[in-house]
């Protein structure tokens, strides 16, 4: 089976579908989603999206709490162009029928509520009560599925990107992808192809994410010959709730915004002791503040406590971790939520300039997926989804101003499967999927040292050795691509991280706890990577 593109968008969270959307009137596009349409990060996001609507706050003092939370690692150029293109974006949103709460102001007049989150000096994040992300993504799915444009291939896995080289220039033709209603790899061939695959954080043991965010995307452009930067650069959400049958629930960050205090078993607040800005310091302070006290205490949790706040306002602003943990058993009216640290953002990826072009000529990767220099050494809140709407709008005008410029390719070659048998041996997928995260999460996790870099890279080889053999031999099947995709982008987090001779932002390494003067991103190159001495890392 081949399908004919313009272009091909992988991935259908907030920045694949606004893509889609903005490309549908002037081109075919097909959407690659690896689950149903709502099982993406951008569905489960909580907080909100940050951009400048109070008269009182400045693009100028976005950018620079930007700058502050990435920790001298952000890219200027690509902070100021997300924060001055963050309203028309939202605009658009709202245009679409994003309904973000509203209140009304002292004039009587109706105005968007905006609550504040840490790193932000003001109020700036637009928000659907709690459930933000789901509100951005029912509206999007809702105008796609009515653009007659726009195709939609649910349940297929990305395989690889299929390439071909014309007068020494590489390009991107299409991609091979795993249809998992009839079990067999088809061929989508298209003019361009945009990578909108989300993050990587499956591949550590405790995660925020759903089970779709393997890092697909990231390994797809790696082994096609792109750059990758700051991989390094994990971001583990301090407040995951810490529940046995709410393994990866998220409890917002607009909860500290709105007054929750962080609190030791016993009840004594701690965030006082490490940070002057209290909770409301950027995500890498309360995530290694949460750690040292659960490892000083020996504590399984640490809580959250906004049991001080009216009942009311609690209701009106929180009401889906309401709901979930009154599910559990916990009033989070009368208690305190129990919370650990979580993998929760990629904050490296595929290297790309503000318009989403990576170093293959008609690949785009836009998102998370993405390295643009937003969120340097830390991701400030509320600025991810920003980034995918407000790349998704760059990526498209580029792409549509090159429509006319690029042809199909003639003729891709079918995949071949004729040598490779179904696969007698799942157990073997399974154990090795288990011991990646659980070592990833213990010797790459909030606090790094070089003998667990060296421990976790080594461990990496030989499972990638052993996948390499099953991959070559057995048909592909959604665990065995996931686990190849993750297995690649746990090289490059340590390849990254063993890079580092310091520690910033979301990188802390016991061995060199401190800040270089001169810095600049972790770049690793597909080219140069495995020829370097590992010895000189």
């Amino acid at each position: 089976m081949e399908y004919t593109s313009d272009v091909l968008i992988i991935g259908s969270g907030a920045a694949g579908l606004t893509m889609a959307l903005n490309l549908a009137d002037y081109a075919k596009v097909h959407v690659l989603s690896k689950g149903p349409l709502k099982e993406g990060s951008t569905y489960y996001a909580q907080g909100g999206i940050a951009a400048v609507f109070d008269k009182n706050d400045s693009v100028e003092e976005h950018v620079n709490d930007t700058l502050i939370a990435g920790d001298g690692l952000c890219d200027e150029d690509a902070v100021k162009f997300t924060a001055e293109n963050s309203k028309q974006c939202i605009d658009w949103l709202i245009n679409l029928g994003v309904p973000f709460d509203q209140e009304t102001a002292t004039n009587g007049e109706a105005k968007y509520h905006l609550t504040r989150e840490g790193g932000h000096s003001r109020r700036r994040i637009l928000h659907a009560a709690d459930a933000t992300g789901k509100a951005v993504q029912k509206t999007l799915v809702r105008a796609v599925l009515s653009h007659p444009n726009i195709t939609l291939l649910e349940r297929f896995n990305a395989v690889d990107l299929i390439t071909e080289t014309n007068n020494e220039q590489k390009k991107v033709v299409g991609a091979y992808v795993w249809n998992r209603n009839k079990e067999r790899v088809e061929v989508v061939k298209a003019k361009f192809v945009a990578m909108a695959t989300g993050g990587a954080s499956k591949v550590y043991q405790y995660t925020s994410n759903p089970d779709v965010s393997s890092g697909d995307g990231i390994a797809m452009a790696w082994r096609a010959g792109c750059r990758v930067g700051n991989m390094e650069f994990n971001q583990f959400h301090p407040t995951c709730l810490f529940h046995p049958e709410a393994r990866n629930f998220l409890l917002t960050e607009a909860l500290r915004g709105e007054g929750a205090l962080l609190k030791r078993p016993d009840g004594s607040r701690f965030m006082p002791d490490f940070d002057s800005r209290e909770e409301l310091a950027p995500r890498d302070v309360v995530a290694r503040a949460i750690d040292y006290e659960m490892k000083r205490l020996g504590a399984d949790c640490v809580y959250l406590d906004i049991s001080h706040r009216d009942d009311e306002f609690i209701e009106l602003h929180f009401p889906t971790i309401l709901k979930r943990c009154l599910e559990l058993g916990i009033d989070i009216r009368k208690q305190a939520i129990p919370v650990v640290p979580a993998a929760h953002y990629t904050c490296g990826g595929v290297v790309t300039n503000l318009q989403g072009e990576t170093d293959l000529a008609n690949l785009y990767a836009i998102g998370e997926v993405a390295y643009t220099g937003l969120h340097g050494a830390n991701r400030m809140a509320s600025n991810s989804l920003l980034e995918c709407v407000v790349f998704a709008h760059a990526a498209s005008e580029h792409i549509k101003q090159h429509l006319n410029d690029v042809e199909l390719c003639n003729s891709i070659q079918p995949w071949d499967d004729s040598q490779v048998s179904d696969s007698d041996e799942e157990v073997i997928i399974n154990h090795n999927w288990h011991e990646l995260r659980l070592f990833m999460w213990d010797y790459v996790g909030i606090v790094r040292t070089n003998k667990r870099l060296q421990r976790a890279m080594r461990r990496i080889h030989l499972l990638q050795q052993e996948i390499f053999e099953y991959y070559s031999n057995f048909k592909v099947g959604n665990n065995l691509l996931e686990l190849r995709n993750l297995l690649q982008v746990a090289e490059l987090i340590v390849g990254c991280a063993m890079r580092r001779h310091e520690s910033r932002g979301l990188h802390y390494n016991l061995d060199y706890p401190d800040k270089l003067d001169k810095i600049k991103p972790t770049i690793l190159d597909p080219n140069t990577f495995y020829q370097e001495d590992d010895s000189e890392r």
